[in-house]
């Protein structure tokens, strides 16, 4: 897991790109409320709690191997790539992801804070060890650690907290940067949705991408219309050569 050394950054972050489920379904993975969120005759936010997985872990399981055979199936489009070019050629970067299907990886980003976990992953209910398992589909449901355990997706859960560390550093990201791109989130999932709210508090230029408005849409200082991986790399292309420096006014 990606962890954030601030000693790195002795002006501050830069740039910092939130993004949400939207820059994800441009690649074909299924959105969380999106019309195809059911699954069987269940709603995903009946199946994503730790209730859920107490009541049933097989049935979780289930729905959470069908998500990984399909996220499988899908590849960084480019909004992916372009944020990985950002990474790769400004010092000051940092990527937030409520997405948990790894896809940002996928396309080389490695400054990811990941608000919500990773499906990739897997977390030991016995003794907490946490390691990746990119088995599609598992040879086993609901899988065991090598301890005996129950072993969970590595990721949030409703009526879970968001990871303290990684909710620590993205505060400070939101703080200190000096522009926020806001990239196909709908602005509806707390704290993530604060973000943005904190860093236009403490100066930063916010850059909304998004195929509709959202509650943050009266605070961007610039909105672009359309989808992510259309509209970010024109703006990426016309600004690249003055980000190294660029301290927005």
């Amino acid at each position: 897991m990606f962890s954030i050394n601030m000693k790195m950054f002795v002006q501050g972050i830069s740039i910092v790109a939130l993004t949400g489920a939207g820059v994800s379904a441009e690649s074909g993975v299924p959105t969380f409320r999106g019309p195809e969120g059911l699954w069987r005759t269940f709603r995903p936010e009946d199946l994503a709690t730790p209730e859920a997985f107490a009541r049933n872990p097989t049935l979780v399981w289930e729905w959470y191997d069908w998500r990984r055979r399909r996220i499988a199936a899908c590849q960084p489009n480019p909004a992916h790539r372009v944020l990985a070019e950002m990474e790769a050629t400004l010092p000051d970067f940092i990527l937030i992801t409520q997405n948990v299907d790894g896809l940002h990886q996928a396309a080389g980003s490695r400054k990811v804070l990941e608000l919500h976990g990773n499906i990739w992953r897997v977390r030991c209910t016995r003794c907490g060890k946490v390691v990746e398992d990119r088995r599609v589909p598992l040879p086993e449901i609901p899988p065991h650690c090598a301890c005996g355990g129950l072993l969970r997706p590595d990721v949030v859960w409703f009526g879970e907290p968001l990871p303290t560390d990684v909710l620590q550093q993205a505060w400070e990201a939101a703080k200190r940067c000096r522009c926020m791109l806001i990239i196909g989130t709908s602005a509806l999932v707390q704290p993530a949705a604060s973000l943005p709210v904190i860093a236009k508090q403490s100066g930063a230029y916010l850059v909304e991408v998004n195929v509709a408005d959202t509650p943050l849409t009266s605070l961007a200082d610039e909105v672009l219309r359309g989808p992510a991986g259309e509209v970010l790399p024109r703006w990426w292309e016309a600004r690249r050569a003055s980000l190294s420096g660029w301290r927005c006014q």
